[in-house]
């Protein structure tokens, strides 16, 4: 198998370099899409959070949401402990807020087809090479993110303690949001774009 698979208008693309070039794009992908969901959403996750919770990390609920990770929220009180799905985008009273489940799909596949058309591609096959590596960038950053966006509160009340943790559920994060999501949208944007390439 060569190790030059793409050509672009510049010459060939070797594949270390078009797997790295994808990946970059999967973060910036990622970036991209939580950026337009701050701008969607930042305003009313502000006015429902309040100053007890960073605006940043209610918007990241909402994006891990429009991937269709659950958001749990756990809470413990002595013995008593519970979990519950939270619905933040169906309990939304913003407009804007069904557009979120259309942003990360469209934000990938515009990626996919930005790659093929940068590098020509004109065959399935390198249709692939090109978008699924995007996966790469896209599961670091959703994986991460997942983490950083977990928030604990602590507090007592006649002398029990109590705490509460609303978090993106960390596997699915990662599956289904940075793996699953890119490799999908991104790899079918590289590869219509390949199709109408050919024509």
């Amino acid at each position: 198998m060569s190790s030059r698979l793409i050509t672009s208008e510049e010459g060939p693309v070797s594949r270390g370099s078009s797997v790295a070039a994808s990946a970059g794009l999967g973060v910036f992908a990622a970036a991209l899409g939580y950026l337009v969901t701050y701008l969607l959403i930042g305003s009313e996750v502000r006015e429902a959070v309040g100053e007890d919770i960073a605006t940043w990390k209610g918007v990241a609920w909402y994006f891990y949401e429009a991937h269709m990770v659950d958001i749990k929220a756990s809470s413990q009180a002595g013995s008593f402990s519970g979990t519950q799905i939270l619905n933040l985008i169906a309990e939304s009273s913003s407009s804007s807020a069904d557009v979120l489940y259309v942003l990360p799909p469209l934000v990938l596949f515009a990626v996919g087809a930005f790659l093929a058309v940068r590098w020509n591609v004109t065959a399935l096959d390198e249709a692939v090479i090109a978008g699924a590596p995007v996966t790469i960038g896209y599961a670091v950053i959703m994986g991460l993110g997942a983490v950083v966006a977990e928030t604990t509160a602590e507090w007592s009340a006649f002398g029990i303690e109590a705490t509460s943790t609303v978090a993106p559920a960390l596997l699915p994060a990662v599956v289904l949001g940075g793996i699953l999501y890119p490799l999908i949208f991104a790899t079918a944007g590289a590869a219509i774009t390949a199709v109408v390439n050919t024509r």
